[in-house]
């Protein structure tokens, strides 16, 4: 197998300006970084969704930055090419621009090349604060699970003519602030790809449709080993697979050739 060059910032946004699509999974260990990166996944995102996917957890919340931080080492170990995205987890960022450049700073130290944040509107003073100080942030909209009580639970967002114009406003305010990727979850796909073309940053969909510049699926989600009922923009590649390895080929291959998602499947 032909080894893949280390995947940076500046190919990630190029593979956005060319139409490339960029695939990105969760990924919470060595093992599946090395299996992952070896598939020729472009991006591998520590997620807090390791709070329900490997603690059981019913939400996001409970996870804490040492989890974060253990399981971004254990990612960053494993990995050879990939971009490495670490979540920040709940009450991590939100009391202070100066909370998050600490909480921010130790993910980093463990081996991720960029932070993600959820929410918008008084996120972009801290994705200033934290891009002046040198690190590469990814903002998060639409569906955000750390707040998703707030939010009336896990529905879509954006739907409304004044949901949606606020999302293209804080949308714009983060990357005006420095957010240098985004991920839109369980956002209509017309609103998506509007974002897509006008932002000029790469625009992750997990639920967004398939005109955004890449997806993300949680793995366990795309492998169909989470119990209970999957989200509509979830795909079992496991079916008709060899092995694990084998399903994250297909997963790759299908975000490249632009045939996951399918909108009137996967989309709002």
């Amino acid at each position: 197998m032909t080894e893949r060059k280390p995947m940076t910032l500046q190919r990630l946004l190029d593979m956005h300006a060319s139409g490339d699509k960029i695939a990105m999974l969760t990924c919470y260990d060595a093992a599946f970084a090395t299996l992952l990166d070896e598939a020729g996944v472009d991006v591998l995102l520590v997620g807090d969704s390791l709070g329900n996917v490997l603690q059981g957890q019913s939400s996001t919340v409970p996870v804490s930055l040492d989890e974060m931080v253990y399981h971004t080492r254990c990612v960053a170990r494993g990995r050879k090419s990939a971009w490495v995205i670490g979540d920040l987890p709940f009450d991590s960022y939100q009391s202070s621009p100066q909370e998050a450049w600490k909480s921010s700073a130790a993910l980093v130290k463990a081996g991720a090349h960029m932070v993600k944040l959820e929410g918008g509107g008084w996120t972009a003073p801290v994705v200033r604060f934290l891009v002046e100080r040198g690190i590469p942030v990814c903002a998060h909209l639409g569906l955000t699970p750390q707040t998703a009580t707030m939010l009336g639970g896990y529905k879509v967002q954006g739907r409304e003519e004044a949901a949606a114009a606020l999302m293209k406003q804080h949308a714009r305010e983060l990357v005006e602030a420095g957010a240098q990727m985004l991920v839109l979850e369980m956002v209509p796909s017309a609103l998506a790809a509007e974002l897509t073309q006008s932002l000029g940053i790469p625009v992750i969909g997990i639920g967004g449709g398939v005109a955004c510049s890449g997806q993300v699926l949680v793995l366990h989600d795309m492998l169909d080993v989470t119990p209970g009922r999957r989200p509509r923009f979830v795909k079992n590649f496991m079916q008709g697979a060899a092995s694990v390895q084998d399903a994250v080929l297909r997963y790759v291959a299908a975000v490249k050739a632009q045939t996951f998602p399918q909108d009137d499947l996967h989309g709002y």
